[in-house]
């Protein structure tokens, strides 16, 4: 009888990693399907995000805003990871909005302003922190500072404070 209550709690133990393993992976069905709705009220459809991408299950409701016409964000505050979703839909909705264009003449990006570069793909994208070295605006190319002090890197200004590392 002791040996089947041994055999009993090892397989319960080893049963319990496996369960919290898969709990600690973000459920992107959940967050596509809240992408699409925001994609869908503003008459686009949002890219499905990428299965491969494994990140830690957020404790509260991603919560997904439009950036502009063609991204939105999906973010997760209290574990401070943020994905852009990519938007596709009739060619009359990639329109720019009036307040996004009218940052195209004026420089949005600073010299030694904090810049938040993207490197983007069909489904997914990367982001992380740079410092410009010179100002821009919506469209320019400029020059970017990452951690390593002695490497630049060009980016295109997508709007104040964001570029777009280039191909």
């Amino acid at each position: 009888m002791t040996r089947k209550f041994a055999i009993g709690i090892a397989a319960s133990l080893i049963a319990i990693p496996t369960a919290s393993a898969q709990q600690a992976i973000q459920d992107w069905q959940t967050v596509d399907t809240l992408t699409q709705m925001v994609a869908n009220a503003m008459g686009r459809t949002a890219t499905p995000i990428d299965r491969r991408i494994k990140l830690a299950r957020c404790p509260e409701q991603a919560s997904v805003t439009a950036i502009d016409a063609q991204t939105l964000a999906v973010r997760c505050d209290s574990l401070g990871w943020r994905l852009r979703v990519p938007m596709t839909g009739p060619s009359g909705a990639a329109t720019v909005s009036p307040s996004f264009a009218a940052t195209a003449s004026s420089v949005v990006i600073r010299r030694g302003d904090n810049v938040r570069v993207t490197i983007e793909t069909e489904n997914f994208a990367v982001s992380y922190s740079a410092i410009a070295t010179q100002d821009g605006r919506v469209g320019e190319t400029i020059a970017l500072r990452g951690t390593d002090p002695k490497n630049l890197m060009s980016a295109i200004v997508t709007g104040p404070g964001r570029a777009r590392l280039m191909d």
